[in-house]
């Protein structure tokens, strides 16, 4: 809670988690054993070899960094790893891996992804930042700023959307940006209402020159390379907001058993038991619903997991948003005046309230979340559908 209240996680924390190689484990399942044994990493603690790490124990780690209650913390040590070093793993060409994983992956330096712009948010195809390719072909002049990036004020690279030909998202692709100290980029450090140690920076870039070797992949590309990723981000997401309706709830009940008023706790009072009830059917719903999600993932490969799951975990992560804000929001009402003050026993009831919005819009805003669901449901559908259908002339029986 301190770290909060000052808004910056210590940087020795960041190194001890990268000594114990335990930012590993933010990556998605199953992890990229080759490169770890390379790096002489060959399991997790000591208890669970890298071979056989699944999103159960995905699972179970993003649990544990959400404990506090509060996002904030965990995003930023683990954003920059779960989400921008994939692309570089899945895409990035054999050249690129080999000079940029190694201090990566052993948090030597550190990498932010650096999707979302002041006028493109779950849009992704309406990015502006360009990368043009300079008239001898060695470089990309990439120009644009990007909002909202979290970990972006201390990272020495970002996985980034960059425009590099036409509108929309088939002129897209991904750069591998050099920030820290690099001539032309200038980051400030943004002030929001929740997630407060997490680092959430505004990037300007002024003509950065890029080596063309930078790109991750293809040109052309970008759209598709972002979407793989989706469904760890979501579910990640989904598992800590989880974490975190839970500690708020958690809290609340406590409270409610100890605080008296008209000459009873408020336990013994129906309408507090009610409110309580309410919010606690709605958790452990969508905690039971989480967990399915990670089964799920541990007997899917990774296409099917994409196709069958990628609507569900847009779905999932608006529902953990939905679900947050109303056992943030009855923790609140319980704790009374207590949970309107940042100090005090209802301190983390008022900032789990405060990171309710962070919950609901990165990774895909609430509503934008909840029409993908549909349009993805619709699309299997209708596959499943035309796959049932007897050919012309078939017999009927």
């Amino acid at each position: 809670m301190d770290w909060e209240r000052d808004g910056l996680v210590p940087e020795d924390v960041f190194q001890r988690f990268a000594s114990a190689n335990m930012l590993i484990p933010s990556l998605p399942a199953p992890l990229p054993v080759q490169w770890l044994k390379q790096l002489g990493i060959n399991d997790i603690l000591g208890t669970v070899r890298v071979e056989e790490w699944d999103y159960i124990h995905t699972a179970i780690y993003t649990d544990e960094m959400c404990k506090s209650g509060l996002q904030g913390p965990a995003a930023s040590l683990t954003t920059g790893v779960s989400y921008a070093i994939p692309p570089i793993l899945k895409f990035g060409s054999k050249q690129l891996q080999e000079r940029f994983l190694p201090d990566l992956l052993l948090g030597r330096k550190r990498i932010c992804i650096a999707i979302t712009e002041p006028e493109a948010g779950s849009d992704v195809a309406g990015i502006q930042t360009t990368a043009t390719k300079t008239p001898d072909g060695k470089h990309y002049i990439v120009t644009g700023t990007k909002k909202w990036i979290t970990n972006g004020i201390w990272s020495s690279y970002a996985t980034m959307a960059v425009r590099t030909s036409g509108p929309g998202p088939s002129g897209l692709s991904l750069l591998l940006v050099p920030l820290l100290n690099h001539p032309g980029v200038s980051t400030r450090q943004i002030k929001v209402a929740g997630h407060l140690t997490s680092g959430t920076t505004f990037i300007s870039l002024d003509e950065v020159k890029v080596p063309v070797e930078n790109l991750i992949g293809e040109e052309g590309h970008g759209m598709k390379y972002i979407m793989t990723n989706f469904n760890h981000e979501r579910l990640t997401i989904a598992i800590g907001v989880t974490r975190q309706a839970r500690v708020a709830l958690a809290a609340a009940f406590e409270y409610c058993l100890q605080r008296e008023a008209f000459g009873k706790t408020l336990m013994e009072q129906p309408v507090v038991r009610h409110r309580l009830a309410k919010a606690g059917a709605l958790l452990e719903s969508q905690g039971a619903w989480i967990e399915q999600f990670v089964y799920q993932m541990t007997k899917l490969g990774k296409v099917e997991a994409d196709v069958e799951l990628g609507g569900l975990t847009a779905l999932a992560k608006a529902q953990a948003g939905i679900v947050l804000d109303e056992c943030a929001r009855c923790a609140v009402l319980l704790f009374g005046g207590s949970g309107f003050t940042t100090t005090g026993r209802g301190e983390i009831a008022e900032r789990v309230y405060r990171d309710v919005p962070g919950a609901r819009i990165p990774g895909g805003s609430e509503d934008v979340m909840l029409d993908l669901a549909v349009r993805q449901l619709v699309k299997i559908y209708q596959g499943k559908g035309k796959e049932l259908e007897r050919p012309k002339g078939s017999s009927k029986l």
